[in-house]
């Protein structure tokens, strides 16, 4: 039987994975619908939530077209909104302290909703805002989260997917594609964060529904859903 405080880790452990499993079928659904065919290695995430139909030119020239452009800005928003629930509700099981790996993923989180609330092509320096939340704290957020958190998997891969976004971002901030195109190598700075997310979900899950202790030097929930050392 789940305690009060386990019921809550659940839910945000459950909107962590909800929120980038949707993401990931909007981000589908959106791009099948463009009569241009959509490019991972050509456009950017965020075409897929302009307005208007034009040729963009920044930072290469291309046709965005996006038909069901409302839906994808709900996605991101959504998206958003449950990575904050999920990191609010899923507190114990952080180690005492983690404020900054938490702050700096929470800060991605305010990210997302800014993309899809302000679209590239309606409020271009609000968006230019949350997107670099997303790429920049984001991803340090995870390489602070290699310390942070409580299990050692988790902890284990904040490191590395951390440095990958980050160092993925600084090549697309200077236009350093590495043959991924623009499209991938933003993907590149982006997906590790969500990959995180859902590992970090699955992980606590599993301690939760088995009663396992992730590390002796993390709080956990114990069966009766108090933390335990």
């Amino acid at each position: 039987m789940l305690t009060n405080r386990k019921t809550k880790t659940v839910v945000g452990l459950a909107a962590l994975v909800g929120a980038v499993v949707q993401f990931l079928v909007f981000h589908l659904v959106v791009q099948a619908a463009w009569e241009r065919p959509y490019s991972w290695a050509d456009h950017n995430i965020s075409d897929l939530g302009n307005r208007t139909c034009a040729v963009q030119a920044e930072p290469q020239m291309r046709w965005v077209c996006s038909p069901d452009h409302g839906m994808m800005n709900e996605s991101f928003i959504r998206l958003g909104v449950l990575a904050v629930i999920g990191l609010l509700l899923s507190a114990p099981l952080w180690r005492p302290g983690a404020r900054a790996a938490r702050g700096l993923l929470l800060g991605a989180g305010l990210g997302w909703v800014l993309v899809g609330l302000a679209p590239a092509d309606v409020n271009e320096n609000v968006h230019v805002l949350g997107a670099a939340l997303i790429m920049l704290a984001g991803n340090i957020g995870l390489i602070v989260a290699g310390r942070q958190a409580s299990d050692p998997i988790v902890r284990r891969f904040g490191l590395p997917l951390g440095a990958l976004g980050l160092t993925a971002f600084t090549l697309f901030l200077s236009q350093q594609y590495l043959g991924l195109g623009m499209g991938g190598m933003e993907r590149v700075a982006v997906f590790p964060q969500l990959a995180w997310l859902v590992l970090f979900a699955v992980v606590g899950l599993r301690h939760l529904f088995t009663n396992e202790q992730p590390s002796p030097a993390g709080p956990v929930l114990s069966s009766s859903g108090r933390r335990s050392r």
